[in-house]
């Protein structure tokens, strides 16, 4: 049995060999490749940045505000110096406000926790002192200034290692009713 050209056109062809049927595939099998990079990508970077106890953060900015009311009542003004090796704290006062003994500073990174450092600051003829670290890294670092009762703060920023001196004001903070 012969058949002939028209016959053969007719016939069917096989799924595979149809171009709708790739088509068709493409959009599912894009979705998949896209959700296992995206995956991957997840597992690998993360960024540590969503706190569990964000709740309890939320109310502790009331206790925050309140350490910066107390030093703009004391008013507070520091001048902080990097160095290569060490850091530099000049803190003045209104007149009759005792200035303590030791300064607890921390240096914030933006991004990432687990690169904080922190240090206790010895007063030493009118300036606090620490030998700080040479990994600190290029950042826009927070800087919070306290006293080690904890019961007053400063807050400022510094571009380190570009940035070398910084003045935190407590003054310039806006009031808190």
């Amino acid at each position: 049995m012969n058949t002939t050209a028209t016959e053969a056109k007719n016939l069917p062809t096989p799924w595979y060999k149809e171009r709708w049927t790739w088509l068709l595939m493409l959009m599912p099998a894009t979705a998949i490749v896209a959700g296992s990079i995206t995956l991957w990508l997840a597992i690998k970077s993360f960024d540590g940045l969503v706190a569990d106890d964000y709740y309890k953060q939320g109310l502790a900015i009331n206790q925050t505000l309140a350490k910066a009311n107390v030093a703009q009542d004391m008013g507070l003004v520091a001048r902080v110096r990097f160095s290569a090796d060490a850091m530099l704290v000049e803190l003045s006062s209104k007149p009759g406000v005792g200035l303590p003994a030791r300064l607890n500073v921390t240096l914030a990174h933006p991004t990432r926790g687990g690169f904080d450092q922190q240090f206790v600051l010895e007063r030493q003829e009118g300036v606090y002192r620490a030998a700080i670290p040479e990994a600190l890294g290029t950042a826009h670092w927070k800087v919070l200034l306290e006293d080690e009762s904890r019961s007053w703060r400063l807050s400022g920023t510094a571009f380190l290692p570009t940035e070398t001196e910084i003045r935190i004001n407590a003054a310039d903070l806006k009031p808190v009713d």
